[in-house]
């Protein structure tokens, strides 16, 4: 059994769709920076949890 649950985003750069595991135990409440896939910009990722559904929020870092 995995701990991780696949998630997508959009780029706030670039649009383009991207893809990070989160682990529905560790990660909600957190807040981490990724590079995007494509335009390899920096990102700002909160996982967020509403209920039983886990959210993303991608912003740009700095901003």
């Amino acid at each position: 059994m995995s701990l991780t649950k696949s998630m997508g985003f959009s780029c706030p750069y670039c649009m383009a769709p991207n893809d990070i595991e989160v682990d529905e135990i560790n990660d909600v409440d957190q807040v981490q920076v990724v590079d995007c896939q494509v335009c390899c910009q920096p990102i700002e990722l909160g996982v967020y949890q509403q209920g039983d559904e886990l959210t993303i929020n991608a912003e740009r870092e700095n901003d």
